[in-house]
């Protein structure tokens, strides 16, 4: 087993460090914020993960995981050390890689022994090239890649950087780390190549060993594809009203066919989240800086931009105003499973809200205290905002209701319940929850997607 360093503890950094310890590695996991690291080792987690505190607690308790500030310690100690930091998007689209380039220039100014670098942060093409370079470009020299760290006269040491990149799921993180479909690893040399597989080898798992750029690809060729396809079925979905199709019916006739599958077929008001709005942008300005326009990829932007407002535009067609209105806004966060709102329908839909006067009372199962943080309880704009805990206070009288997330709990309401809680029960429905017919019948004015 390895002594492997993680650095960062958001979805990647911190997925990765409990399920590196689960399989029996001795994990530290690094960040610089000394409050989080307090909560960590008392067992809980900053993100909202199945599984994710279960795991923490047990591999903690057992001695394969530790949390630290002090990368010093856990850099010079590491057989290989993960660096899982965010890379956020730019206004222009491109990548914010500041944070890797710190942990870069930390890692060549302490590590003291041959080490494994290994990116799993997403990070455009070519960047893990940049990296290595990065590290020995800095790296204390005495000779050819050779380090001191102010101990004497210094050793030569070897020390490379491979690309790992993650294909988790908010919500599913942990199955996805432990049962991934599978491990992609870019290496340059059999030595880097092989230690990733010692380090993979307990998950059992198919590696597909490729190069470091061909690595990154397949990072950002995936998310987009899939990107691609959401964006597909929404902009078809918006056809399939005008032409009086049900794009419900459309899917599932669609998903026989082997060739395209029966996932990412469910049409809605757009996708969201950490990875394919940024992913997106991302390999379209990489296209961008090498001459090349990848149209597919622009379209998917532009249809999913359009998507997330289609309804409050429907709304604006039906209603004079939202002035003085109690709006029902159910579900907050990008997906259910998480309590994250990153690129969020949500924080679309809200603001235009406001602006208009609507008094919103919002329920979420775990992502309003997020959602707080931006819009607090209260005025806001020339509307207000009220929280509420369960489902029956925010239809409780309201004049139209919002679904902008498919969480199991608002699954359950019954279409009766619209019409019996509601002063006008109007619903517009970002996720196709209901038949249509059964609204009806349950005499509800229901609008949704494609339908």
């Amino acid at each position: 087993m390895y002594k492997i360093a993680v650095a960062g503890t958001g979805y990647v950094g911190l997925v990765a460090g409990v399920c590196f310890a689960e399989v029996g590695h001795q994990v530290t996991c690094i960040d610089i914020d000394e409050s989080k690291i307090n909560l960590l080792k008392q067992g809980i987690s900053p993100i909202y993960e199945a599984d994710l505190e279960e795991l923490m607690q047990k591999n903690y308790a057992a001695g394969r995981l530790d949390y630290t500030t002090d990368y010093e310690a856990a850099y010079k100690a590491a057989d290989a050390i993960f660096i899982g930091v965010g890379t956020p998007e730019q206004p222009d689209g491109s990548a914010n890689l500041c944070y890797i380039a710190t942990v870069a220039r930390q890692i060549a100014e302490t590590i003291e022994k041959d080490c494994l670098v290994v990116v799993k942060s997403t990070v455009p093409v070519g960047t893990n090239d940049k990296v290595e370079q990065f590290i020995k470009d800095f790296l204390p020299h005495d000779g050819e890649n050779c380090t001191g760290n102010g101990n004497g006269a210094g050793k030569k040491i070897r020390v490379e950087v491979a690309s790992n990149p993650e294909f988790l799921a908010q919500g599913t993180a942990v199955r996805d780390t432990l049962r991934a479909a599978r491990i992609i690893i870019g290496t340059e040399s059999e030595w880097a190549e092989q230690i990733l597989k010692k380090i993979y080898e307990p998950f059992n798992l198919p590696i597909v060993s490729v190069s470091r750029r061909s690595a990154e690809m397949i990072k950002y060729a995936s998310n987009d594809f899939l990107a691609l396809k959401i964006s597909y079925m929404n902009d078809i979905a918006n056809l399939c009203e005008l032409v009086g199709a049900d794009i419900q019916d459309v899917a599932k006739g669609m998903s026989f066919d082997e060739r395209i599958g029966s996932k990412f077929l469910n049409a809605g008001i757009g996708y969201g989240g950490s990875c394919f709005p940024k992913d997106t942008k991302a390999l379209e300005y990489l296209a961008k800086q090498h001459g090349y326009q990848l149209r597919t990829v622009k379209a998917a932007i532009d249809v999913n931009k359009d998507q997330k407002t289609i309804l409050y535009k429907k709304a604006c067609k039906r209603l004079i105003t939202f002035n003085g209105l109690k709006v029902a806004v159910l579900g907050l966060t990008f997906k259910p499973g998480t309590d994250d709102l990153r690129e969020a329908a949500s924080l679309e839909n809200v603001p235009l809200l406001l602006q208009q006067g609507a008094d919103i009372y919002a329920y979420d199962p775990v992502g309003a205290d997020n959602f707080m943080k931006k819009y607090p309880q209260g005025l806001n704009s020339n509307g207000s905002i009220t929280y509420v805990e369960n489902i029956e206070d925010a239809l409780e009288g309201a004049n139209v209701c919002f679904i902008l997330t498919e969480w199991g709990q608002i699954k359950d309401v019954k279409p009766e319940d619209y019409k019996k809680l509601m002063r006008t029960p109007l619903v517009y429905d970002g996720r196709n929850i209901y038949g249509v017919e059964d609204m009806k019948q349950a005499g509800v004015e229901y609008y949704s997607i494609g339908r």
